[in-house]
Order: C-alpha cells, then structure tokens, then sequence
C-alpha cells in the first residue's frame, strides 16, 4: 500500500513514520497509510504558508473565485467515491458520507462567491474634504485544527473562507480520519492554488498544536473541549485571533402540545443519526408529565428499530463508534447513568456483526435528574437520556443549566411557547420541530458559554474571523 504524504508548499512529502487509517465497521480493513508530519514538516508548511502569503493576499477575486469553483464542480462530481471513502473511515452510513461531501461541494461554491462579494465602504468623514474608506484584508497564515467526526465538510467550512479572502492555510486534520483531508488537500492542490497557500499535515496534535499558535497568525479549532480550552489559553496569552467550537450538551424540549410523530422522529434524529457524533446532538430530552409516558415508550421503540450496521451497508441506520476510545466512553457514561439511578429503556450494550467494529446500540436513558453526569458531561456517541419536568417553565430552566450553550430544540404546536423558547434559550442556534442537529452551510454556526469562542463560522459571518477592518483616510481636497 503506497504511503500517502504531507502536502507542504505544493509537495507532497512522505516521512518514514506512517499511522494506518482504519475502517471502523472493520478494524481488520485497513484504508491508506500516511505519513505522520514530525516538528520539522510542520515548521515547514507554515514557512511556505508565510511566503505564499506575500503574493496570495494580493490575488485577485477572480483568481480566488476559480479556484474554489473548480474544487466545488470537482467534489460534487465525485461525492459518491468521497463519501463511500467517508463513510469507510468515519463511520457515517453511505447517504450521510454522501451528503457531507455534497455539503462541502456546496460550502467551496459558496464562498467562492464571496469572494467576489467582498464589501467595503466609502464615507465622508465630518472634517471638510477628507474621505474614508472602510475595507476588509486577510489576516495573515491561518493554522486550521479539525475534528474526525465532519472530515470533509469542517476542513471545507475552514478552508474556503481563508482561501477566499485571501488568506493562506496550514491544516491538521483528526488522525482518526485522514482519507478525505487528503483528497481534499489533493483536489485545492490541482484547483489552480499556488504552492504553499494550502498545506495539510497529518501530525500529533501535541507536536502540531504549540507550533502553529506560534506561527500562525489566527487559529480555527473545532474539537473537544479540554483541548479547545487549551488551545484557545495559548493562543490568547500570545495574542493569536481564535476561533474555538467545542461541542456541547444539547437540549431538546417536547411539551405536552408536541405532534407525537414530529416529537420521536426530530429527536431520533437529533439523538442517534451519525452515531450521535455530532457536537449540535440532541443528548438531553426533557419531557413534560403529560406526554412523557408516551413520548418515552414511543421514542424507545423507534430506537430498538434503529438497524445498526456496517456504515456502507444497504438499509443500514446507524453505523458504528468511530473509535475503540469513544466507544469506551459511552460505555462509562452508560454504566454511571445506571448507577446514579437511570434506567435504560433501549441499548445499553455493544453489538456483534459479521466483521470487528466499534458497534454500540442507540441508547436511551429515563429517569435522570439535571444533576447526573449523564446530564452535564458530553458523551459523543448514540446516548440520549430523558429528564421529566412539570411546565415550558421548568423546561427552559432545566435547558439552560448546563456550561454549554451550542444547540437547543423545543417540539411543541404552540406558537407562543415556540417563541418564547427561542427568546430564553441560551443556545446559538435553536430548532422548532426539528432536529438540533443540521445547519445550512450559508449560515452562521456557532454557540454561546463554554460551547463557541470567538467570531462565527461559515456564511458571511465568516469574514470576521477571516478578515481584519482598516479605516483609511485621505484629503480629497
């Protein structure tokens, strides 16, 4: 199997120490191996970043434009192969890889528009015959750190905006998840880019991480939260810009008023689609006294149907854990949900199928209080658990009691308690009868407390982070 490289100022650049990427409905299935990137490769991608940038942020939008138009036509035309690759490394079944990277097709084509939208503005300042200009540059080298669970579509929502104004790009993808990365690296490589405005390198984070605070000039991390936490301390204290996502505990409310249907089959999703590995999932379900027996027997039963499987299996649902680790933690999540009190309803347990994997059942859990861990600490997998409260009231109360703030829901058939959800809940993005999780890629993404640090990702919103503001002033005479 050929070794696949470190792609460093327009290179492609392969060490002898290598990591296996492996199938994790298969852990006999090994996909590629690829080169680790050790201190030196790292410092040399950001160098090359560094020089690319002193004629990169001078490109013109149409030459920004080609580019990521080129990459979009091209992962749209292979979003079949990409995403059996997708779902072959991560773990997402085929219709979820496939619509990833139709989303991250999407996301290149987009801002290659927006490249062409860069805005400024022309005032006349209150001092007589002086005017001012209000315009918009990239910030410099911007070091991108990726999570495993979107390996395609977060390095997408990363990439394009920095390339698009003007910026140049250092990324390290998840180790988990390295296959789409490259291909992606590979298709911007082929896209017209010039050699080093994009490099991608497959390093430890604990060797990649201090590096590129130190040498980039903004960093992008979407992760866990201790990492994040320590990302986002580092690059403050060096006075780096930081943009930090990193994950959540997300509630979804379902009143008394809900439509039964749309209440179990918005919360399945949000619970259990794409193995639960989705930060904006729906891991808290509070319930009110009146449908809450219902609710529970029927949301339940849709989860005991849920047919897990191999991720590229046809009629498969849910595909498995992404990894031994995460699957160890759902594990010790369920079991100290069972001995603080919880009940399991469904799941629970690992599943065996014709091949080695990281299965796990969809797992619910009744009878919890806000107070369990299950409750406060994020578990990353296909396990939901479910809190009965009195009223809307108590509701967005139990809600709101959490350090994360990145997703919320409410199932409910009343205007009134729909708007006033969406007013009180300390969440970024809310959803009205619909899954937490599932964001238009032309949006803003993002939350609020220990969820989000820093400007929102993708949409216009993205030039915040991507762009800095200079006031220019001139005599007109």
């Amino acid at each position: 199997m050929t070794t696949k490289g470190n792609l460093i100022n327009g290179e492609w650049v392969v060490i002898d120490k290598t990591f296996n990427n492996i199938n994790p409905s298969d852990t006999n299935d090994i996909i590629g191996t690829y080169s680790t990137a050790g201190e030196a490769e790292v410092k040399a991608a950001i160098d090359a970043a560094r020089e690319a940038f002193k004629t990169w942020q001078f490109s013109t939008p149409q030459q920004r434009f080609d580019v990521l138009d080129n990459a979009g036509t091209e992962i749209l035309a292979r979003k079949a192969e990409l995403g059996a690759l997708l779902s072959r490394e991560e773990g997402k079944t085929l219709p979820e890889g496939i619509g990833e990277v139709t989303r991250a097709g999407h996301i290149f084509k987009f801002f290659a528009g927006e490249a062409l939208r860069a805005h400024g503005e022309v005032l006349d300042s209150v001092r007589p015959g002086v005017k001012v200009e209000i315009t918009r540059e990239p910030v410099g080298v911007i070091g991108l750190i990726c999570p495993w669970n979107f390996p395609i579509a977060i390095p997408a929502w990363k990439m394009a905006p920095a390339i698009a104004f003007g910026n140049t790009v250092v990324c390290k993808p998840a180790e988990l998840t390295p296959g789409c990365a490259w291909e992606l690296a590979d298709i911007l490589n082929r896209a017209g880019l010039p050699k080093g405005v994009l490099n991608v390198i497959f390093a430890r984070g604990s060797v990649a991480g201090p590096l590129l605070i130190d040498g980039c000039d903004a960093i992008s991390f979407t992760g866990s939260v201790p990492t994040g936490t320590r990302v986002r301390d580092q690059a403050v204290a060096k006075g780096k810009r930081i943009q930090a996502e990193m994950g959540g505990k997300n509630p979804v409310v379902v009143l008394d008023d809900a439509d039964l249907n749309v209440a179990v089959n918005s919360v399945l999703n949000s619970s259990f689609f794409s193995t639960g590995h989705r930060c904006t999932a729906s891991s808290r379900i509070i319930v009110t006294e009146g449908i809450a027996d219902k609710f529970v027997e029927e949301l339940a039963k849709a989860a005991r149907a849920i047919k897990v499987g191999d991720s590229r299996a046809d009629g498969v649902q849910m595909g498995p854990i992404a990894s031994q680790e995460q699957l160890q933690i759902a594990r010790d999540a369920v079991a100290k949900a069972k001995a603080e009190g919880g009940v399991v309803l469904s799941g629970g347990e690992d599943l065996t199928f014709g091949t080695p994997g990281y299965y796990y059942a969809p797992t619910l859990i009744d009878k919890t209080t806000p107070d369990m861990a299950i409750n406060r600490e994020e578990v990353f997998g296909p396990v939901a658990s479910v809190i009965r409260v009195k009223d809307l009231e108590e509701a967005i109360k139990v809600a709101n009691d959490t350090e994360f703030g990145l997703s919320a829901g409410i199932c409910t058939t009343s205007l009134k308690s729909a708007e006033t959800f969406k007013r009180r809940s300390e969440a970024g993005m809310v959803m009205v009868n619909l899954p937490t999780a599932g964001v238009d890629y032309h949006v803003p993404f993002g939350g609020r407390k220990g969820s989000s640090y820093g400007p929102r990702e993708q949409g216009a919103y993205a030039k915040e982070f991507y762009t800095i503001v200079k006031t220019a002033y001139q005599f007109a005479g």
